[in-house]
């Protein structure tokens, strides 16, 4: 798979309420960022998870980046999906077992491979397979230096510009605000992803022998 093959993906949710609860929040915006477009996606939730989804059946096959994705963007997108009856191409698979983690991601503690394995699925959206590039990061990078693997922190570290805001409160953005943020996010998953490339496409899931969760 090749550079311009990886796009990134990011979401944010309703903050007003609980913003990491599935059960209770809407997504907000989604964007999608690829080698030379950026597709922002805002408005009602039912026509929004609709055109990501479009969005992403417009793209040549290809690797789907985010940012601790597999432990929330994913499953948010699966459940906020079926609550409201619209179909995606996403599907969730059961987590590695910790020998997997240890294995794909180069973990030598059993301890933090079984922690991954605990939390964390594996995805594949259409013909996209799914890369969750924090995962790699905290791995190796966050493990051996003791760094935070946060997005914002990392990338900081590695003197990138990232976007920030309250996180806590996404209602008081305004939608330019909103987009660039959105954005920025789903842009910096794909050049960290990249920075390890192509030793990191040892680590997109390789969901073909489970069964999947949702689809």
């Amino acid at each position: 798979m090749t550079p311009d093959r990886f796009y990134g993906l990011d979401i944010e949710t309703d903050t007003t309420i609980n913003g990491l609860d599935p059960n209770v929040a809407a997504v907000v915006a989604v964007a999608i960022v690829t080698a030379s477009e950026r597709f922002v996606i805002m408005g009602p939730e039912r026509e929004l998870l609709a055109a990501t989804n479009a969005v992403l059946a417009g793209l040549e096959p290809g690797v789907l980046v985010t940012w601790n994705g597999a432990r929330f963007d994913l499953p948010f997108l699966a459940l906020r999906a079926e609550r409201l009856g619209v179909p995606l191409d996403l599907e969730l698979f059961p987590p590695p077992t910790a020998a997997d983690e240890t294995s794909r991601l180069g973990i030598a503690d059993d301890g933090a491979a079984q922690r991954e394995q605990r939390f964390s699925v594996r995805g594949r959206w259409g013909v996209h397979l799914h890369l969750d590039a924090f995962a790699v990061y905290r791995a190796d990078v966050g493990n051996t230096l003791g760094l935070s693997c946060g997005l914002k922190a990392l990338a900081r570290f590695l003197r990138y510009e990232p976007i920030e805001v309250d996180r806590t409160r996404i209602e008081d953005l305004s939608p330019d605000e909103l987009e660039a943020y959105v954005a920025s996010d789903a842009e910096l998953a794909r050049v960290l992803a990249l920075r390890r490339y192509p030793a990191i496409l040892n680590a997109v899931d390789r969901p073909e022998r489970f069964q999947p969760i949702f689809q």
